[in-house]
């Protein structure tokens, strides 16, 4: 049994949470929403009333937040938890966040003798909840393997993409790449409802054929085709437009500091943002699906 502090009890970092007190940890968490640590102490776990009472006696801590500057805040700095973490601790964070904030946050750890680890995941609230979420990991190898069994409890592939940062590099890659399937196929679905076929007989016909991919096969955004899907529950849960608009722009930034070519990543990022800021920023990116039928020319 391990002694993990958990930092952020959302929609992902809850279930997470949940599924190291499963696997046997002594978790304590913290969280500024009190319902969050109130379902959390329903799952086995402890609540703690601050991030530095939460990492009191802790082997290893574990952060899901929302943007760099929170990770930053929460480690940074002489208030900051890396000053307060005995040597030999460890750190994970599995924030989607810019790169920079990832490695400053890693030099940081490095100085004072603790492992870090970047980790952000894919496999959206329903992997968080199964346990089978992908971490796509950064840092060296020693601080790998000290993460790989709290990972292990959390998901079903652990990836190591490199160095400190890289985890946020491959989940953006992965993210924008997401962007444009979704874009794509809910473009072709909505061309063949307009022109009198059937969204799943459609749907049938490309997932044996070369327009198959993964949106078409696990996550098809037309509402009724798909069971289980966001797109069958009037796009609730999953994946934010939101979120995927704060990853589009971290993928962005990222090609721009590189100077990378990414035409395809700069055209799905319009899409999303024009249908984020038509008010439906809280619905799962599949119902960019509306967003053709919503806009005609």
């Amino acid at each position: 049994m391990t002694q993990i502090a958990f930092i952020g009890l959302g929609n992902m970092g809850g279930p997470m949470a949940a599924n190291l007190v499963k696997a046997g940890h002594q978790v304590t968490a913290f969280d500024f929403v009190q319902a969050a640590l109130d379902t959390f102490v329903e799952a086995g776990g402890v609540a703690a009333s601050s991030a530095m009472e939460a990492i009191k006696d802790a082997q290893v801590v574990v952060s899901m937040l929302p943007a760099g500057k929170h990770v930053a805040g929460l480690y940074l700095g002489s208030e900051g938890l890396l000053a307060n973490l005995p040597k030999d601790s460890l750190v994970v964070d599995s924030s989607t966040i810019d790169v920079e904030t990832a490695r400053r946050v890693g030099v940081e750890a490095q100085s004072l003798g603790i492992h870090f680890v970047d980790a952000p995941v894919s496999g959206g609230t329903a992997g968080a909840k199964a346990g089978t979420l992908s971490f796509i990991v950064g840092g060296d190898q020693t601080c790998f393997e000290r993460a790989q069994p709290v990972l292990e409890a959390m998901g079903k592939n652990i990836f190591h993409a490199g160095d400190a940062g890289a985890g946020q590099i491959a989940k953006m890659c992965n993210n924008m790449l997401l962007s444009v399937l979704m874009a794509g196929t809910a473009e072709a679905l909505q061309m063949g409802v307009e022109n009198g076929l059937d969204p799943k007989v459609l749907s049938d016909i490309m997932v044996k054929s070369s327009g198959r991919n993964w949106a078409l096969e696990i996550y098809n955004p037309v509402p009724g085709v798909m069971d289980g899907t966001p797109a069958s529950n009037n796009y609730q849960g999953g994946f934010m437009v939101d979120l995927m608009n704060k990853d589009l722009g971290l993928a962005l930034s990222a090609a721009q500091a590189s100077n990378s070519n990414v035409p395809m990543g700069q055209q799905a990022s319009p899409l999303f943002k024009a249908h984020g800021d038509a008010g439906y920023g809280g619905l799962d990116f599949s119902s960019i699906y509306q967003h053709y039928s919503n806009n005609k020319v």
